[in-house]
């Protein structure tokens, strides 16, 4: 299984809110958001903050896919 933050992107250009400015008000290293920015695992302290700074639930900004739907989505990227 494996997290996908495409929602918190999308949500992001919903709101007119780049992802330097999400990091600032988040407080977030450069990392943390790199990592987000490859669908890599954060902590949940971080996906928290996120919510609490954009007014959300968590299942708002991420998903996790099984095997074979991130299979299909890899597959849509090249």
């Amino acid at each position: 299984m494996k997290a996908n933050y495409n929602k918190l992107w999308k949500m992001l250009i919903d709101k007119k809110m780049n992802k330097t400015t999400l990091q600032e008000k988040v407080g977030m290293s450069p990392n943390t958001l790199a990592k987000m920015s490859k669908d890599e695992n954060v902590s949940m302290d971080v996906l928290l903050r996120i919510c609490e700074v954009l007014k959300c639930d968590i299942g708002d900004i991420m998903e996790v896919l099984p095997e074979e739907e991130e299979m299909h989505h890899e597959k849509g990227r090249i």
